[in-house]
């Protein structure tokens, strides 16, 4: 026994022997939370206390706010903790993590028909948000260029967008000192479509962007129509300007479920187009892609070369250390599904969406936005009549008391007084808990209707006429 012992703290042992697990110090104790504690504490108690503080926060596969990823196969669980050390930037350590990376690339440049998807170029990101960081980068940078070249002054670059794009976009101007010009949508032009965009391009216009699948509905906006609209202005101005198609979720459903719908490279003003991986392309947080049509849609002057498996590997990022291993779960699912596999996930995801929709639209209060026919997202807003009784935001309150998570806002400028909820369809929402979501809602409904029902009129007791 005194043999056991040597080494060890007779009190640490007896902590680990004797005590249960939650009569442990930092068990049964408060741990600084603001500071280092002074000392460490027992890896179960550690892993305890971090686990127990995590089941606070919501169920991932009810949380129908967010766009990214919930669920994947017990094999890519695997595959993710196999690889969880492995660093992108390493190319020379990990080189066939970085062969792997380009194969993917390239498999995005062929399923949105660059022309000659061996001459694109691109690159893993760690979100969408870096992937249109350097979308614009290079918007900016190739229009700068052209302008030296002319022998014109550089002035004050623009980018025109949707006032309903994500909030990266407004990053990007902020911090690249890059003017943005929002086009507002209305009831009458629910996207970007091209409409009035004379009023918005100039010679400082670096370049317009698309969104395939806007976040605050789901909508596709018409690239091929934008493009349409921007040879219209140039056939009339001269100004040659650039599309950037945001194809956060889009990007990885529309060659599924819309084949025939020319939203990418098969546009020609299509410069580039990035999408998350983490998203639609099904992957656990955080990877993006951002692929170019080709080598002179990305300025040499904003690449990097590196050198491994002894050749030359151009790279463009923000980001330097970063994770390796949502790059091989990408490509573990490119192989696992294949074209066909992918056209049925989403498509299950689309039909459950449209089944959403069809339930909501039967419910008295409801009035549809959109109905899941673009990306699987459907959303809805409430009929005048229902907007002095309770409000959306009441109807998200009450669904989180059951777990769910559907949020409510208000609309981007010019429609800010409309406010709509919004239902995202991901995989591993089955037609079973949409029922159940459908239900739920109902219910709430019932009761927050009684809840704010006007009262009945008093009775007149001995009164007479």
């Amino acid at each position: 026994m005194n043999g056991f012992r040597q080494g060890h703290d007779s009190e640490e042992l007896d902590t680990v022997a004797l005590n249960p697990l939650f009569t442990r110090p930092g068990e049964a104790t408060e741990l600084p939370r603001f500071r280092l504690p002074s000392k460490g504490s027992l890896p179960d108690t550690a892993y305890q206390i971090v686990h127990d503080e995590a089941m606070l926060d919501g169920n991932a596969r009810l949380n129908l706010a967010t766009f990214v990823g919930t669920w994947m196969d017990d094999r890519a669980k695997a595959l993710y903790i196999e690889s969880a050390d492995k660093n992108m930037v390493d190319k020379d350590e990990y080189p066939q993590t970085a062969a792997i990376e380009q194969r993917c690339w390239r498999m995005l440049a062929d399923l949105w028909h660059a022309p000659h998807p061996a001459k694109a170029i691109g690159t893993s990101t760690i979100g969408s948000s870096e992937a249109c960081m350097l979308a614009g980068l290079a918007l900016k940078r190739r229009w700068q260029n052209a302008r030296k070249a002319a022998g014109k002054p550089v002035g004050i670059p623009n980018l025109v967008l949707s006032s309903a794009v994500q909030v990266c976009w407004e990053k990007f101007c902020n911090y690249w000192d890059v003017e943005p010009r929002f086009v507002p949508i209305s009831m009458d032009h629910k996207t970007l479509d091209g409409t009035d965009l004379e009023k918005y391009v100039d010679e400082n216009t670096i370049g317009v962007v698309a969104i395939m699948g806007v976040t605050y509905t789901g909508m596709y906006e018409p690239v091929k129509q934008i493009a349409q609209a921007l040879d219209a202005l140039q056939a009339t101005t001269g100004l040659d300007v650039p599309i950037h198609v945001d194809g956060a979720s889009g990007a990885m459903v529309a060659p599924f479920l819309q084949p025939e719908l020319e939203w990418d490279f098969r546009v020609d003003r299509v410069a580039s187009i990035n999408t998350s991986g983490h998203k639609y392309g099904l992957v656990y947080p955080g990877l993006g892609w951002v692929v170019w049509r080709d080598e002179a849609a990305l300025p040499e002057d904003l690449v990097f070369r590196v050198s491994y498996l002894g050749g030359d590997m151009p790279t463009f990022g923000l980001n330097f250390s970063r994770p390796g291993a949502q790059v091989l779960l990408q490509y573990y699912l490119f192989l696992q599904l294949g074209f066909e596999g992918y056209r049925r996930v989403q498509g299950a995801a689309r039909d459950t969406a449209r089944y959403l929709a069809d339930q909501i639209a039967r419910l008295e209060p409801f009035e549809l936005w959109t109905d899941g026919s673009d990306i699987p997202v459907m959303a809805w807003q409430l009929k005048e009549g229902y907007t002095d009784k309770w409000t959306l935001y009441d109807l998200s309150q009450q669904l989180r008391t059951r777990g769910w998570l559907v949020p409510a806002y208000p609309m981007p400028e010019a429609l800010t007084a409309l406010t709509v909820q919004r239902v995202v369809v991901r995989n591993g929402l089955s037609r079973d808990l949409a029922a159940g979501l459908v239900q739920d809602i109902r219910t709430h409904v019932k009761e927050l209707d009684a809840l704010r029902a006007p009262l009945p009129p008093a009775r007149r007791v001995g009164f007479h006429h």
